[in-house]
Order: structure tokens, then C-alpha cells, then sequence
């Protein structure tokens, strides 16, 4: 674990295990947004789904979502699962229309597919990642999101957890500054430079193996693995996760005592 403490107890009743994992020495926190922060991780997967069977005929199944598109850029995630196929388009230019036969087209018809989705179904923050962000709030850490899609500022915002955030770092800085996806730490990196926090001061919080890998490589301090199915987290521990996770509500910090957490 990396320097992380744990406290093990059980639930005689439902027979499940119960953990709360300390994290020492740590100035700020740093946090993918979809299926971290957010129940939209279904929402991106739905939509994606959608445009791979039904416009271009592909099987796509969750585990395509997590081994190919989970926590990369739109057009890399979707370049990822159509090499995997055997297909390849022109990447062609951000001018493209939606639903062009090319890498910018079909991107921006998935993320029609995924506007139509937030406008019907709305976002929710999970209420364990809200409380663990008034909890880092009040004890004095810095918090940074990250997040490789184009709409997670809006998203953020729109849950209603933009307050808590120092700075947040989206896809959008991909076409702006001259950074690569996950796997590439650069994303991490540069939120934890507007954060001015060293990267071992830091902790990473992924649900995506891509970004696991991407805040092992940058070299911070605890690399959070956040599985919330609670049958699941082998992948991430795979990807170099220090500590996984199924509630952010199992994590405290050396800043508060584990009997106000």
C-alpha cells in the first residue's frame, strides 16, 4: 500500500468487509471526474455503445469501454477500440460535421449521443464524493479535477461541486496546450503545477487503468484506485493502484482524526 495505513473491521450481519485507508503526508487531492466523482461514466459508455453498434456495427461491451476508451481523450479512446477491430479512419480535422466518416466526425456524434443523455437524465455527484470533498475542504487540502473529456468542467459544474475545486484541468486543455492524454502523466502534471503542490504531495484518485497508469507514471505520492462495483478493482490494482477502493468514504487523511472522518 505504498506508505498507506488501513483499519480493517467486519459486519457480522452482512458478513462484508469494511476499510478505512489513511493517506500521510499528502497536500492536495486530484480527481477524475466520471465514475470518481460523477455517475456519468454509464452515461459516456451508453453513448459510445450506441455509436459503435448501431452507426458503425461493432460489439461493444463494457470491458471495450474499460480496456480501450475508459479515461482517454474522445478521439484516442476511439481510435483505441477501432485498431482493436481492425478498422481505421482518416482522423481528418476539428471541422469536421458530426457523423463524418472520420476519427473528429464520429466523435462529435458521440458526444451528441452523450449531450442527449445529461439533457435527459441530468448529474449527480456520488453523496460519498461530495462528503469526501467537504472533508479535504475543511481541513485545508487543495483539490484539482482531471479529466480527458471535453465536458468535464461543464459537467463538474453542473453537479454542483465546482466550488470545491481549486483548478480543474479537462480536455478541452488538450487542444490548447501542447499536453497528452492518459496514459501520458501530463494531464496530473499539470493540474498539480496549478495546484503548487509537488506530485509526492499529492494523491490521485482513477477509475480508468489508462489513468492509473498516468498518475503512476508522474510519480505521486498514493495512486487511488476507485472501483465501485464492489466485485471489481483488480485492473486498476494491475495498472500500479496503490490502495482500491469502492467509497470514497473509506478514505481519511492525516489531517483529521479517523473517529471525524
Amino acid at each position: 500500500m505504498s506508505g498507506a495505513s488501513s483499519d480493517q473491521g467486519s459486519n457480522d450481519a452482512a458478513a462484508s468487509r469494511v476499510m478505512t485507508v489513511r493517506l500521510d503526508g499528502i497536500d492536495a487531492l486530484i480527481f477524475d471526474l466520471d465514475g470518481v466523482l460523477t455517475e456519468t461514466a454509464g452515461l459516456h459508455f451508453r453513448a459510445w455503445k450506441r455509436l459503435f453498434e448501431d452507426d458503425l456495427g461493432e460489439p461493444f461491451t463494457e470491458e471495450h469501454y474499460r480496456r480501450y476508451v475508459d479515461g482517454k481523450s474522445r478521439l484516442d479512446g476511439l481510435e483505441s477500440f477501432l485498431g482493436s477491430r481492425g478498422v481505421a479512419r482518416p482522423r481528418g480535422s476539428e471541422d469536421d460535421t458530426a457523423g463524418s466518416d472520420t476519427s473528429w466526425g464520429l466523435g462529435k456524434l458521440k458526444d451528441r449521443y452523450y449531450h442527449a443523455l445529461l439533457d435527459t437524465e441530468g448529474v449527480a455527484p456520488f453523496p460519498d464524493a461530495e462528503a469526501l470533498l467537504r472533508r479535504a475542504s475543511a481541513v485545508g487540502l487543495r483539490i484539482g479535477m482531471v479529466s480527458s473529456s471535453r465536458n468535464a468542467t461543464d459537467v463538474l459544474d453542473a453537479a454542483g461541486l465546482a466550488p470545491f475545486f481549486d483548478t480543474s484541468v479537462d480536455g478541452r486543455a488538450l487542444q490548447t496546450v501542447p499536453l497528452e492524454g492518459k496514459p501520458a502523466p501530463d494531464l496530473f502534471l499539470e493540474t498539480a503545477r496549478r495546484l503548487d503542490v509537488e506530485p509526492d504531495r499529492a494523491a490521485v484518485f482513477e477509475d480508468a487503468r489508462s489513468g492509473v497508469e498516468a498518475g503512476r507514471r508522474g510519480g505521486f505520492r498514493y495512486v487511488v484506485g476507485v472501483a465501485r462495483d464492489p466485485d471489481g478493482g483488480e485492473d486498476l490494482e494491475d495498472a500500479g493502484a496503490d490502495i482500491v477502493v469502492h467509497r470514497l468514504d473509506e478514505v481519511t487523511f492525516d489531517r483529521e482524526s479517523l473517529e471525524d472522518a
